[in-house]
């Protein structure tokens, strides 16, 4: 089997808080997350605000400091690397953030916020740097001439070129796209799609692409993790989990989507209730107080990612046994 690219085994991120008497309690923001990515493969990573996806991608880049659980570069722990060599493989991993604006520099020209990583790990000259800066303007789509201008004078879609640019200065492995398109517009969000796209055919990037627009989604991923109250409720290939979605919550995801056209309206499957306290989650399954298919076992038994059912895998009871009934 080949190494993948990046992996993550039992992740979790318990954040402490305290309540008015001073007793500590934890926030389950992501709570025994597992996946794998190979070199050249999109991992979309999709749910509802709130359900830990953006954590995730944090705790990969080490901005924030996984409570337990393993991450992987290339093979190697990042949990156990030396000093130089944990530096060796926060270079392989970089992140393009939700909002350029704040992502970048508002007083250092975008030339010079490029810069920066091959600055930091990098042992090259300065005017190897400005040209390899250049290079990269060149192949985001901006052009050698803005590397002076500063962020407030590019257009949002521009910006997230820039911040894209900033992602390869340091050629990594694996890029971390966290709601990347979210605030652009929708004819700017094809464009920066189709750029990532050419990006990772032509350098053979690994994309985890965390977002909630399941449109682009099924545009651009090869397989999708769907998070529920900080775990993966199902996995598998795009095709199969749209087509085929075998877990409630994800089927109601997928049909709460905006149609294309009002011929193609047809019954929903509608959530009731409200997404569970992550202080408090509920007994066994955490979706089963809002699901309609919901039986007794599910509020006692943590529903496990039946590895046995192949490729595409559902924390789902029901989905499970009607999958071991049709397989008599």
């Amino acid at each position: 089997m080949t190494t993948p690219a990046i992996e993550a085994i039992g992740l979790k991120k318990h954040f402490p808080v305290k309540n008015w008497r001073g007793a500590e309690t934890f926030v389950r923001a992501v709570d025994g997350v597992s996946f794998h990515l190979a070199a050249g493969e999109t991992l979309a990573i999709v749910g509802e605000s709130g359900c830990g996806k953006s954590t995730v991608g944090r705790m990969l880049v080490r901005l924030t400091e996984p409570t337990s659980g393993q991450i992987r570069v290339d093979g190697a722990s990042l949990s156990g690397a030396s000093r130089d060599g944990l530096r060796d493989l926060r270079r392989k991993v970089q992140m393009v953030f939700q909002d350029p604006r704040a992502s970048l520099n508002p007083r250092v020209p975008i030339g010079i916020s490029i810069g920066e990583p091959m600055e930091n790990f990098l042992a090259i000259s300065p005017s190897e740097r400005e040209h390899r800066v250049g290079n990269l303007l060149e192949r985001v789509g901006l052009g050698r001439d803005v590397a002076k201008r500063y962020p407030s004078e590019f257009s949002g879609g521009q910006r997230q070129r820039i911040g894209i640019a900033r992602a390869l200065a340091v050629s990594p492995s694996v890029i971390i796209a966290d709601e990347a398109v979210s605030a652009l517009d929708v004819s700017v969000q094809a464009q920066v799609i189709n750029l990532l796209k050419d990006l990772q055919a032509e350098l053979e990037l690994a994309y985890i692409f965390i977002s909630h627009d399941l449109s682009v989604v099924h545009h651009i991923a090869d397989r999708v993790a769907v998070m529920y109250l900080g775990r993966i409720v199902e996995m598998g290939t795009a095709d199969e989990v749209f087509s085929c979605p075998r877990h409630p919550y994800t089927r109601a995801l997928i049909e709460s989507a905006p149609i294309e056209h009002p011929a193609q309206r047809h019954s929903r499957t509608l959530l009731t209730g409200e997404i569970p306290s992550p202080l408090k989650p509920p007994p066994g399954c955490a979706f089963n107080p809002r699901c309609p298919v919901a039986q007794s076992e599910c509020s006692l038994i943590v529903p496990e990612l039946n590895a046995e059912a192949g490729q595409h895998l559902a924390a789902c009871h029901v989905a499970n046994a009607n999958l071991a009934r049709g397989s008599e």
